[in-house]
């Protein structure tokens, strides 16, 4: 008998071995994964007098923008459920939504002039930026394909660098002249030179968005992608 319980010994633990592995199988296969927090785009501070690192000044300009064009269902969002759904921006100066957006005269890079007002009866995107600014790179591939597929005759976009020692006109002017590809309005001017809340922007990317009455739709700060854009335009 003892001679019997020395032989079932060791197929008992090669049994209990087996129904282990076997758990430890089925229960890393069914056990739930956990649920990975999402990367959401860092926006520059121009206020904090520092420049992107380097590696985010190498992102290429062009290229696909990731968005799809947007099924014409006849419905158009509100503007309270964009904001809400906004991953990379927030809204700003929201004391100034509703309000009528202030006049301002600039002249863009090629000499050409450019009155707000003027362009009343057209939506109105006002985008600061500068070249320094990663964030504000990433934003260019989507501007151009924004240009490209909205009508001159339902959209202005003034593109706004405000001017500093790291962002004189001249740099502004090289930057287009190795980035032939943008095809939007671009303007060099002085903060002091703009009304508020223009010359209050201190951080960047930072975009107005201006309905055709000549309101302020909406300030956002941060990167916004093409389907944002898009959306914000649309919102009402």
């Amino acid at each position: 008998m003892a001679e019997q319980n020395k032989q079932k010994s060791p197929l008992v633990a090669v049994l209990i071995s087996i129904i282990i592995i076997a758990i430890i199988v089925v229960w890393a296969i069914v056990k739930p994964k956990s649920a990975e927090p999402i990367n959401q785009g860092q926006v520059n501070r121009q206020g904090d007098g520092q420049p992107v690192s380097d590696d985010t000044a190498t992102t290429p300009l062009t290229g696909n923008t990731g968005e799809s064009s947007r099924a014409d269902t006849g419905l158009k969002p509100s503007l309270r459920g964009v904001i809400e759904e906004a991953k990379t921006w927030g809204p700003a100066f929201e004391s100034w939504l509703g309000r009528l957006a202030p006049d301002f005269n600039l002249t863009d890079i090629t000499g050409k002039q450019h009155k707000l007002s003027d362009y009343r009866g057209k939506d109105v995107m006002l985008i600061f930026w500068a070249g320094w600014c990663g964030p504000c790179r990433m934003e260019i591939p989507h501007l151009i394909e924004l240009r490209k597929t909205t009508g001159q005759d339902k959209l202005a976009m003034l593109a706004i660098s405000l001017i500093d020692p790291r962002n004189t006109t001249e740099i502004v002017k090289s930057f287009l002249e190795q980035n032939k590809e943008i095809n939007y309005t671009v303007c060099s001017v002085n903060s002091g030179d703009m009304p508020a809340p223009y010359n209050m922007v201190n951080s960047i990317p930072c975009s107005f968005f201006v309905d055709p009455q000549g309101r302020i739709k909406l300030a956002t700060a941060g990167l916004l992608s093409l389907k944002d854009m898009k959306a914000i335009l649309q919102a009402q």
